[in-house]
């Protein structure tokens, strides 16, 4: 297989790619599947974050004044190169975050899909309303000039998620990715400039995390659309005091947990359950980090568990189709590697079972970030794992926690600082029910994976996963506000009031 390097693409800016002409540094990226593999070199400096902005306000008078439909004919020109592109897309994607191809290929059509998901059902939330018994209407204008800064294990898909409803309802954007996986950022810029985009109407700055503060904090940025850690959000949020116009939507982590009750379906459950704890290495800000199960199906069910977890397929992602199917690659860096392996130390010491072990894995062929599987029980399930109280462990481990009854189970979860995501596994609509009242989270899945949400539906987290501004099929109302038209009424009275005088 080719592997091209996108050699110093630089920035789009107002229309084209353009390298800084004094750079400040440089982002080597190097597969985590492969530590020859040069994936992409990126120049960056400040001064491109102060063009990007400037492109982007000049171009926004134009561009919000467009109709809605010509808005949306450009991002099915978009679409289109999306489409065209797919293969190369994948192939960046699978080389700089380390999915199999397979799953680096889900991702690219969720890009496409979500075009044709915020031109139909996503404009509902967002339309224009006129209404029957007031001389009035509802709009919805763009905020203006809007930053989104994404993540490394979904470079393509989430921030994808949050540029396309901006630019439908007229804002203008302007696209950091993550300086672990710039690729897809770089390949995003050529499909806009093939399809046509207005220039500055979507520009992109590559560099290192300081550059998506300094965008977050800009003052000609309208709104901010970010998806990452807790600890950065909350910083995020901290500088904003000065802002209280600015819109901030927050996508952030999640500690979640999956919790299966004794109905379940043993397999089903099972299944779901190391999906979610190992797709993506682990790396899924949905993945199932715990297992909350009651004692009447927990020997059965970590047995299960166990047995697919020995049996997962870790290998090189780029693997040809012609070799045995690869399900899970590395982890994104050997930092993220070290934080996982001195985790499971920790864990083992305050005496969690390892059951699957983990623990580091070496190719024969390639030399990369590899780990495996691990499933470790706790001792009881006041236990925690040392230093892991308050934030996500960004690999494929399972921490198995048993409990008495699906009360004691609710309340384990809701114990913790995440609000993402749930699963539920059980047989009964009414004790689903019961935890549908209990959760405090902003996604909840009944005998289903935690790590497959719906762009159909809302996504987002609460308490330290979000702030109640969820993307998914609502992400349009975070680029956007109401605004509230009165007109005149026909045969109105004279204006008149007691006392106002003749």
């Amino acid at each position: 297989m080719e592997l091209e390097t996108l050699q110093r693409p630089g920035n789009y800016l107002d229309g084209a790619f353009r390298i800084p002409a004094q750079a400040e540094g440089e982002l080597v990226i190097r597969s985590p599947a492969d530590s020859t593999d040069v994936c992409s070199v990126q120049p960056y400096a400040r001064a491109a974050l102060h063009e990007a902005l400037e492109a982007a306000r000049k171009a926004w008078p134009s561009w919000r004044r467009l109709t809605i439909d010509q808005r949306a004919d450009h991002l099915r020109g978009y679409q289109a190169r999306l489409r065209a592109n797919h293969a190369a897309i994948t192939q960046a994607i699978a080389r700089e975050v380390g999915k199999p191809l397979w799953e680096a290929k889900t991702e690219v059509d969720a890009m496409i899909g979500k075009v044709d998901l915020t031109l139909g059902e996503g404009r509902r939330f967002t339309d224009d309303a006129q209404l029957p018994d007031l001389p009035g209407e509802i709009r919805h204008r763009p905020l203006g000039v809007v930053g989104v800064i994404g993540p490394f294990n979904f470079p393509g898909h989430l921030p994808n998620g949050h540029i396309v409803p901006a630019l439908l309802l007229g804002n203008c954007v302007v696209h950091k990715p993550s300086e672990k996986t710039p690729s897809a950022g770089t390949w995003m810029a050529r499909c806009f400039h093939e399809a046509g985009l207005p220039a500055g109407v979507w520009n992109l700055v590559q560099g290192p995390g300081e550059l998506g503060a300094a965008l977050s904090t800009h003052p000609d940025v309208d709104g901010l659309m970010f998806t990452g850690s807790s600890a950065v959000g909350r910083r995020i949020l901290a500088s904003q005091v000065d802002r209280i116009d600015r819109l901030i939507a927050l996508e952030l982590g999640g500690k979640n947990a999956s919790i299966a009750l004794d109905d379940c379906d043993i397999e089903r459950t099972a299944r779901a359950v190391a999906f979610s704890a190992y797709v993506t290495a682990g790396q899924r800000c949905t993945a199932t980090s715990r297992l909350i199960v009651t004692r009447g199906v927990a020997r059965p069910l970590i047995e299960r568990i166990a047995s697919i977890a020995r049996q997962i397929r870790v290998g090189y992602p780029l693997s040809p189709a012609s070799d045995a199917p690869v399900f899970m690659g590395p982890v994104i860096d050997a930092a993220a590697r070290s934080r996982l392996l001195e985790a499971q130390r920790a864990a083992q010491a305050a005496g969690f079972q390892a059951v699957v072990p983990g623990g580091e894995h070496a190719l024969e062929t390639h030399a990369g970030h590899y780990v495996r599987p691990a499933l470790h029980v706790a001792p009881d399930p006041t236990t925690d794992v040392p230093g892991n109280t308050d934030a996500e462990l960004f690999g494929p481990d399972l921490a198995v926690y048993e409990v008495e009854s699906p009360e004691e189970a609710f309340a384990l979860d809701n114990k913790g600082w995440s609000g993402l995501t749930a699963a539920i596994f059980t047989a009964s609509r009414g004790v689903f029910e019961q935890a549908l009242d209990a959760l405090r989270v902003g996604v909840l899945q009944w005998n289903r994976a935690s790590a497959g949400a719906s762009s159909r539906l809302p996504f987002g987290g609460i308490r330290d996963s979000g702030n109640h501004r969820p993307a998914g099929i609502f992400a349009g109302m975070a680029c956007s506000y109401a605004l509230g038209v009165q007109l005149p009424a026909t045969n109105e009275a004279p204006l008149t009031w007691p006392g106002f005088g003749v």
